[in-house]
């Protein structure tokens, strides 16, 4: 997210955030290198989850309804929902406090991930970003979280 745009988008926090978690969800490497042996520095699958649906309650409502502000446009925020829908259905079945491996070895997962990609790509093509660069760590997250754009 080094290269994004920060100061086009007037809730540009929440887009770094759904953006991240988006990039987490839908990188199947960071899922083995990161997630699934518990690395230090990048949350696990469930702080993902909630760090794309907290600021947000896209949980309670289609990201179309945050077009022009978090997403620049309808194709972006569809695509959202559809990762948010897939994601949020295996949460509420394994549980919240469920290991990565629930997550993964659930029979959905494939469909999320990809859904996921879909998602992160568009955005972070909008933002003029690599989408297969690796996920950045929650530690770089905050410090951009910080940042004011210019």
């Amino acid at each position: 997210m080094g290269g994004m745009p920060l100061n086009d988008m007037p809730w540009w926090r929440w887009r770094t955030n759904v953006r991240s978690a988006l990039h987490m969800l839908s990188d199947p490497v960071f899922h083995q290198e990161c997630w699934l042996p518990g690395r230090e520095g990048f949350g696990d699958v469930t702080d993902a989850v909630y760090r794309l649906v907290e600021d947000t309650w896209l949980d309670n409502w289609s990201a179309e309804k945050y077009v022009g502000t978090i997403f620049r446009d309808s194709q972006e925020a569809a695509l959202v929902d559809v990762a948010v829908l897939r994601v949020l259905k295996i949460l509420h079945q394994v549980g919240a406090d469920a290991p990565a491996t629930a997550y993964l070895d659930h029979q959905a997962w494939p469909e999320a991930v990809q859904a996921a990609r879909e998602a992160h790509v568009r955005l972070a093509h909008a933002d003029g970003e690599d989408p297969d660069v690796p996920p950045k760590s929650l530690e770089v997250l905050a410090i951009y979280n910080r940042t004011v754009p210019t």
